[in-house]
This record gives C-alpha cells, sequence and structure tokens, in this order.
C-alpha cells in the first residue's frame, strides 16, 4: 500500500496547477490596458515663444477674406475672382501698408486651396493674416 501512494504522490505533483498563472496574465493585461491611452497621450511639447511684442491692430485695419467649399472668394462680401484676387491684395497693401487679413474659410475646403490663398496674401507682402475659427460645441 505505501508504494501505491508514494506513486499518487508523484503523479500528483507533476500536474501543474494554472489558475496563479492566469490570474497573473489577466492583471498585467488590465495593466497594459489602462496604462497604454495614456502612453499615447503624453506627448511633451515645449511651445515656441516669442520676445516680439504683437503689434496692435485697429479695426480699421481688418479686412476679411472669405472663402467656401466651392472655392468662390469674397473680400469684404465683395465677390473676387481667383485671377483677380492677387491685384485686390497688391491694392489693399498700397492702400495700407498695416492692412491685416482675416481669412473664413469653409469647413470642408480643401486645405490646399487655404494654403493657396496664403500664399497669395504672402505674395502681396501681407504679413498680419489670422484664420477665424468657431469654438466647437461638446456633444
Amino acid at each position: 500500500m505505501r508504494r501505491y501512494s508514494q506513486r499518487h504522490n508523484l503523479s500528483t505533483l507533476s500536474e501543474i496547477n494554472i489558475t496563479p498563472l492566469l490570474d497573473l496574465a489577466f492583471v498585467l493585461l488590465i495593466i497594459f490596458m489602462i496604462t497604454t491611452p495614456l502612453l499615447e497621450n503624453s506627448v511633451n511639447l515645449i511651445i515656441p515663444s516669442s520676445g516680439a511684442a504683437n503689434a496692435p491692430v485697429t479695426p480699421g485695419q481688418v479686412q476679411t477674406i472669405s472663402i467656401d467649399r466651392r472655392e468662390a472668394l469674397r473680400i469684404n462680401d465683395k465677390p473676387v475672382t481667383a485671377a483677380d484676387l492677387p491685384a485686390r491684395l497688391t491694392e489693399l497693401k498700397r492702400a495700407n501698408p498695416e492692412v491685416a487679413i482675416v481669412i473664413r474659410p469653409d469647413r470642408d475646403l480643401p486645405v490646399q486651396k487655404l494654403v493657396s490663398l496664403m500664399d497669395a496674401l504672402q505674395r502681396a507682402q501681407i504679413s498680419k493674416v489670422g484664420i477665424a475659427t468657431k469654438a466647437e460645441t461638446n456633444r
């Protein structure tokens, strides 16, 4: 009988209880699931700063350029063709060297069209440029 009981003890030692290993695996999985999104959003940026003060802009110097999704341009609510735009921008700069431009693009406008408009402003040597935005509402 003793031999049988010793064999039985040896056979039970060959079995591995994997329940604690599964518990450990699930705990590690939960830890990684919680910490991974935090690691993706933690981009450490140092925003550049400038010592130059922004020049004050009077409301009379501000001109508005609107561009809709069909790429129709308007300067102060007056329609302008793309061919006439450089001449009009040069005229604005000549009339007032301190002119400031606010661009009001449509939300669905391709970015390349906005960049092309900004390039035209740069060629006209207009450096005071802003883009009008609207605050998003949380849904």
